[in-house]
């Protein structure tokens, strides 16, 4: 990972100390699960706010931070807009280009990764200097020049898959894959906001591991974006099925202009997950079957084969008169 020289202050005016470093827990973090904030539209065009997302996400314990970098009148078709004011008031929703080199000097120097959503090519221009990864959205999954550009960034890429069928997925895959990706992460997700629990299909997270190609020299994970907001499902999907990359959307305090659907986490019950899901891959252990360190005193205290009383007998000479 590039390591990158930085001052910054924190969004309460306290500065940060100039150093040069690399996103440690994102490096460290690829050994086992990572977990991104996605902000989303919840910063409100505010850098301060949008700071502040930076900082409560590494507090929280997430790897990673991720915005959306989109213009509307790039986004939605002229005749969409024409007719929608709903779609025309989205512009407030828009991350101003000049927020990405200091959302991502400021994550860097916390020590958590950087990513963005890029949803037109030109974003690519402004991304690339900053990110160490790209996403792109589940309903991008079909424009194939934006796989390509994404993939020729060099950049690892996260693709969302939500809304597609297999036979998408692997076509979308393959596109990436060919257009020089070498770090590639399939998500799976149910593009409803929310999701209810038991539309979630995590199941689908082995349908997605299945379907990653093998190609030398390319790493390909799997992982599961949530739109439910419910540490069950979260924790299902890492360890029922393995999941190696959760996005959880993140707000800081109910404020967010995407929180009041209910798909967002707030930061005590991100941290709650995160933490529970950590521990949890903790104590998955090797396999082997052995008695652990804090078992061996007690195996003197078994009930001898002889007689069946506690503990073995050459316990009991031991313990004298």
């Amino acid at each position: 990972m590039e390591s990158r020289s930085v001052q910054v202050e924190t969004a309460t005016g306290k500065a940060l100390p100039t150093a040069s470093v690399a996103p440690q827990r994102w490096a460290q973090s690829a050994r086992g699960v990572r977990f991104v904030a996605e902000v989303s539209s919840n910063h409100g065009a505010d850098l301060a706010r949008s700071l502040a997302f930076v900082e409560q996400a590494a507090a929280v314990g997430f790897d990673a931070v991720k915005f959306q970098l989109f213009r509307v009148r790039e986004l939605f078709a002229p005749e969409v807009l024409a007719r929608s004011a709903a779609h025309r008031a989205r512009e407030a929703w828009e991350l101003p280009d000049a927020f990405v080199a200091p959302l991502a000097a400021r994550a860097h120097a916390l020590g958590i990764g950087f990513g963005c959503t890029p949803f037109h090519l030109g974003a690519l221009d402004v991304l690339r200097p900053h990110c160490d990864f790209l996403k792109i959205a589940s309903y991008e999954l079909l424009w194939h020049d934006l796989l390509a550009a994404c993939a020729a960034t060099g950049l690892p890429v996260v693709l969302s898959t939500g809304m597609a069928t297999a036979v998408e997925v692997a076509h979308a895959t393959r596109r990436l894959l060919d257009a020089g990706c070498a770090d590639l992460t399939l998500l799976h997700c149910v593009s409803a906001y929310p999701t209810p629990p038991e539309h979630a299909n995590l199941a689908a997270i082995e349908a997605l591991r299945a379907l990653a190609p093998a190609r030398q020299g390319a790493q390909v994970r799997v992982g599961w974006s949530d739109h439910s907001a419910d540490p069950a499902v979260v924790l299902r999907a890492v360890h029922r099925f393995g999941a190696r990359f959760v996005e959880m959307h993140f707000d800081l305090d109910g404020a967010g202009a995407e929180f009041p659907p209910g798909h967002c986490w707030l930061p005590a019950p991100a941290s709650d997950v995160i933490r529970m899901a950590r521990a949890g891959i903790a104590a998955d252990g090797d396999g082997e079957k052995r008695p652990a360190p804090e078992e061996w005193e007690e195996r003197a205290w078994r009930a001898d084969p002889s007689d069946g009383l506690r503990p073995l007998l050459a316990t009991r000479k031991d313990l004298g008169p």
